[in-house]
């Protein structure tokens, strides 16, 4: 993953590819690298303020991913019952 920057597709494409528990881990990383930074933007440590943006936003994706898989799972699940029915 980019640190500075925003996720690029490259990136992108390898977290698609990443299990839900594994993506619900990165985020809950995510989250904890976003409050430290918060904190130092505070106490006034860290000058890079586009930072939290950046985090924020790669947050965003990752839920997001997790939320499209979690989607398609039930879909699958749906699908599979109607042919076992018929």
């Amino acid at each position: 993953m980019t640190e500075n920057k925003n996720m690029k597709k490259k990136d992108l494409q390898s977290v698609r590819i990443k299990k839900i528990e594994t993506l619900k881990k990165l985020a809950g990383e995510k989250k904890m690298e976003l409050v430290k930074i918060k904190l130092a933007m505070k106490v006034g440590k860290e000058k890079n303020f586009k930072k939290a943006k950046n985090l924020r936003r790669e947050i965003a994706q990752i839920l997001t991913i997790i939320r499209e898989k979690e989607l398609t799972e039930k879909a699958n699940e749906k699908v599979e019952e109607q042919k076992e029915e018929k």
